[in-house]
């Protein structure tokens, strides 16, 4: 066999020991590592194979409210709808705890709401949103559905709620009432697309 130039056995006979002694040592030290390693890979295989517990929903507002939670401008609104209103530039948002805005006053004085947030969004270039969470009485969706028909509102309700819509002109007035909560918008001159429609899903679920 031909020999490698420069290389001396009497150093590589040596040398090849103690790597050998070193790489015995450290099988040596890991073997009561190898129980462990075998049972996380049994676990791994185990997760990986079970099925996976459902995630709970998050609570919709109405939830949170009805639970006494604090409710702003920002858990009203849907990620999607938030979003178009803020990244308006020309959007200007103030948030209240004044009372519904509606031009049929009457419903305000019979239904005395507890306001939870009121968010006033108004466009410098014109136009304006604006929109009402509110607590109120058992009794608040036989009511409202009398009083804003009675107004010329075209309403829909089942055992559970009551929703009553009317437009006049550049105005777009909505109230939504279900489960001792009442949502009231109302839209002039500025009309995102479905807005009623998606904020209600995100109130109620």
């Amino acid at each position: 066999m031909a020999r490698v130039g420069g290389r001396n056995s009497w150093i590589a006979v040596p040398a090849g020991l103690v790597c050998a002694a070193i790489v015995g040592a450290l099988v040596w030290l890991s073997l009561p590592m190898i129980p462990v390693t075998v049972a996380w890979l049994g676990d791994s295989l185990r997760r990986s194979t079970e099925p996976q517990p459902a995630v709970a929903p998050s609570e919709t507002p109405a939830q949170l409210a009805i639970a006494g939670g604090a409710i702003d401008c920002r858990t009203l609104y849907p990620d999607e709808l938030w979003n178009e209103l803020v990244w308006n530039r020309a959007a200007l948002l103030n948030q209240t705890v004044t009372a519904p805005v509606t031009e049929v006053t009457s419903l305000t004085d019979a239904l005395a709401p507890e306001v939870l947030v009121t968010c006033q969004w108004r466009l410098e270039t014109g136009g304006s949103i604006v929109t009402t969470l509110s607590r109120v009485g058992d009794d608040a969706v036989g009511i409202a559905d009398a009083a804003l028909r009675g107004q010329g509102f075209a309403c829909e309700s089942n055992d559970a709620q009551v929703v009553c819509t009317r437009t006049q002109g550049s105005v777009v007035e909505e109230h939504s009432f279900r489960d001792g909560m009442w949502l009231a918008s109302v839209e002039t001159e500025w009309h995102p697309d479905g807005y009623g429609a998606r904020l209600d899903r995100n109130v109620y679920g």
